[in-house]
C-alpha cells in the first residue's frame, strides 16, 4: 500500500519523465541487456544488435505502460492484468528478470533526474515498480 507521499512522489517522478519516454525506456534496455545479457533472451524481436530506433520504439512502449501504472497506482492489477497475460503466457519471461529492469530503471532515474530524484522519491519509485512487477508475475501462478 502506498502513502499519500508515496503516490505524490510516484506522480511528481512521472511528471518528470512524461516526454521522455523513449530515451528513456531505450537507455534503460542498453543498460539491462550490457549489465544483463542473458534477459536478450527476451527481446528476441529486437535482433543481437538492436539499433537506436528499435531500442526507442520498445523502451517508449515499456515506459508508456509504466506511466499508465504510475496514474492508476489504486488499481494494478487491472490495468496490466493484459500485460501481465502478455508476459506470462506469451513471452514467458523469467519472472526473476523484473527486479533487474526495475534496478536497471532506477540507475536511469537517477541519472537523468539527478537532484530531482530525492531520496524519498527513489524510495516510493522502489515500492511502486516492485508492486508493478508483483503483479506482472501473478499470472504466472
Amino acid at each position: 500500500m502506498l502513502s499519500a507521499q508515496e503516490r505524490a512522489h510516484i506522480a511528481q517522478v512521472w511528471d518528470l519523465i512524461a516526454g521522455h519516454e523513449a530515451p528513456f525506456g531505450a537507455e534503460l534496455l542498453l543498460r539491462l541487456f550490457t549489465v544483463y545479457p542473458s534477459t536478450k533472451l527476451y527481446f528476441t524481436h529486437l535482433g543481437a544488435f538492436p539499433d537506436e530506433v528499435q531500442l526507442l520504439s520498445h523502451g517508449r512502449q515499456m515506459l508508456e505502460a509504466v506511466g499508465v501504472a504510475a496514474q492508476h497506482v489504486d488499481n494494478l492489477r487491472a490495468v496490466l492484468s493484459p500485460l501481465a497475460d502478455l508476459h506470462a503466457h506469451v513471452l514467458r519471461v523469467d519472472p526473476a528478470n523484473f527486479p533487474l529492469l526495475i534496478q536497471c530503471f532506477q540507475v536511469v532515474l537517477a541519472s537523468h533526474l539527478q537532484d530531482e530524484f530525492t531520496v524519498e522519491m527513489q524510495a516510493a519509485w522502489d515500492k511502486f515498480l516492485t508492486g508493478v512487477a508483483i503483479v506482472l508475475t501473478e499470472k504466472y501462478r
